[in-house]
């Protein structure tokens, strides 16, 4: 979980990341009643329903039964509320329990939810290149450094290995959730034919491509994470005595 894009002075300015870094929106006894809580459950559920080039300020505020003047005490921007709703959903990758499994069982376990909750927010993974600084994210981006620090992973290794694993999980949902939703299984098929039609020119991707292979979407992502984490293990074991 990369959360580190932000720049300095994000906080000044109505951009990506910025609710992070400034105060908060007038609140207190002023305030009107629509909380905050309310607008990111309602934009998810927008979001979730129609993806994000359907979330407009005033379309959120109509799904309120608000008008937009209301949404902009809680919220300065459209930008705003996709880094709280973006944070929101993060709630739902649980962070797995102190015990003794290993490191490589929790951070099995992390990203495993994580691409859950991405692939059930199919919006999200285009997200995930503004800065992350929410409270869910950072949680967790803690406890898989935290995890791999106790595998014996360290710099520059360290950095190197979280963001491995958060490249891989991002763009492993963001490829199945396109795939997926935008073409279709006529598309597919075509696909796979002008492979096989063109198989001198691109015999590797004709026996064994993406575009020959129907939905294995989960045992080829656990394989990649195998090799990932085999490889992690190798390099920490390589600085320190193997630890499991």
């Amino acid at each position: 979980m990369d959360t580190s894009k932000a720049g300095p002075g994000t906080g000044s300015s109505g951009a990506a990341g910025g609710v992070w870094l400034r105060p908060s929106a007038r609140a207190g006894r002023d305030a009107p009643p629509l909380s905050r809580g309310r607008i990111v459950e309602e934009a998810v559920a927008l979001l979730d329903e129609e993806g994000v080039g359907r979330l407009t300020m005033r379309r959120l505020a109509e799904r309120l039964g608000t008008g937009s003047t209301t949404l902009y005490w809680h919220v300065k921007t459209k930008d705003d509320v996709l880094d709280l709703a973006l944070d929101a959903i993060f709630a739902e990758v649980e962070i797995p329990p102190v015990g003794d499994r290993g490191w490589r069982a929790d951070i099995t376990a992390l990203i495993g939810r994580w691409r859950t909750t991405l692939l059930n927010h199919p919006w999200s993974a285009t997200l995930l290149g503004r800065p992350m600084l929410g409270p869910n994210v950072l949680a967790r981006s803690e406890f898989l450094y935290a995890t791999l620090l106790r595998a014996g992973v360290t710099e520059p290794h360290l950095t190197a290995a979280a963001y491995g694993l958060s490249n891989y999980v991002i763009g492993s949902a963001l490829m199945q959730t396109t795939w997926t939703t935008n073409v279709e299984q006529a598309t597919r098929q075509a696909a796979q034919e002008h492979l096989r039609a063109n198989r001198e020119r691109y015999p590797a991707l004709a026996a064994h491509g993406p575009l020959t292979v129907d939905d294995e979407w989960d045992g080829s992502f656990a394989l990649g994470l195998t090799w990932l984490l085999d490889g992690i293990r190798a390099n920490a074991a390589a600085e320190v005595p193997t630890r499991t």
